[in-house]
């Protein structure tokens, strides 16, 4: 009776708060286009970073931190009950990528060059949701610290604002996030125990060769034909490691730019 009487309120509890949601969807929408309509790089997001701080003050929380990590954002949010002293973490992105968007909307990129290709305007959008919603309920006890993380995308952000005492300032037992999945039905929520999304490295190979004449190419060593070696090897390991794995994504290596090295 307890098990069946605790469903009922938690699923009370969400109608209520899709509810509430549902009201702010034409704001959050302009907010989200707002956000698409100027996309920023990595630790460029004065802007974005700028209507975050605002948008968070329109919303009620109750403390507003910027310039963390150079253009990071915190929220913090507590509960009415206030007897805890716990605390999570709830985390979206900010910046954009360096794309020309071929979009013809009316919020497609002003900037040309730059595009938020990969949702974090969504993301952004979402956290701030969950921010104005917190705020307006309160239903929790401990504290809830929004974070708007600059710099996702190859700028290591996330170092960024933990090295300038992220969770020295505020700390949190642990951090939730999430990505959009364009592939999902509208509605769906996707979980999965273990790896979800794709985590990226970066290494460079220089391969050296040796120049030569054209009637003598045995006594040269063409650099070109190396680099495609090391390609077509490393793209032929990964599709093999992903076809053991149960999880495809764990292994994945693919070559993103293939340049001449600079003159020795």
């Amino acid at each position: 009776m307890a098990a069946t009487t605790t469903a009922a309120h938690a699923r009370a509890a969400a109608h209520g708060a899709y509810r509430r949601l549902a009201a702010w969807h034409g704001e959050l929408t302009a907010f989200r286009r707002d956000l698409h309509a100027h996309p920023e790089l990595g630790f460029e997001e004065k802007r974005t970073a700028a209507r975050v701080a605002e948008a968070l003050r329109v919303a009620g929380v109750d403390e507003i931190h910027e310039g963390i990590g150079r253009t990071g954002v915190v929220g913090l949010v507590r509960g009415r009950r206030g007897t805890s002293s716990r605390a999570i973490g709830l985390r979206a992105d900010m910046d954009a990528l360096p794309l020309v968007e071929e979009n013809d909307f009316a919020w497609r990129s002003a900037t040309r060059g730059l595009m938020h290709g990969c949702g974090h305007d969504g993301h952004t959008t979402m956290l701030v949701g969950a921010a104005r919603y917190l705020a307006a309920t309160r239903d929790f006890d401990g504290t809830a610290v929004l974070i708007f993380q600059p710099g996702e995308e190859g700028f290591a952000g996330a170092k960024a604002m933990i090295d300038d005492g992220l969770f020295e300032r505020f700390p949190v037992e642990s951090v939730y996030a999430m990505h959009n999945w364009p592939a999902l039905p509208p509605g769906t929520v996707g979980v999965n125990p273990g790896p979800m999304m794709a985590a990226a490295d970066r290494i460079e190979i220089i391969v050296q060769g040796k120049g030569g004449h054209g009637a003598h190419p045995y006594l040269a060593i063409d650099p070109v034909l190396v680099a495609a070696h090391i390609i077509t090897a490393a793209q032929s390991w990964c599709r093999a490691t992903s076809a053991r794995s149960t999880t495809p994504w764990s292994a994945c290596a693919r070559c993103t730019r293939a340049s001449p090295a600079p003159s020795r």
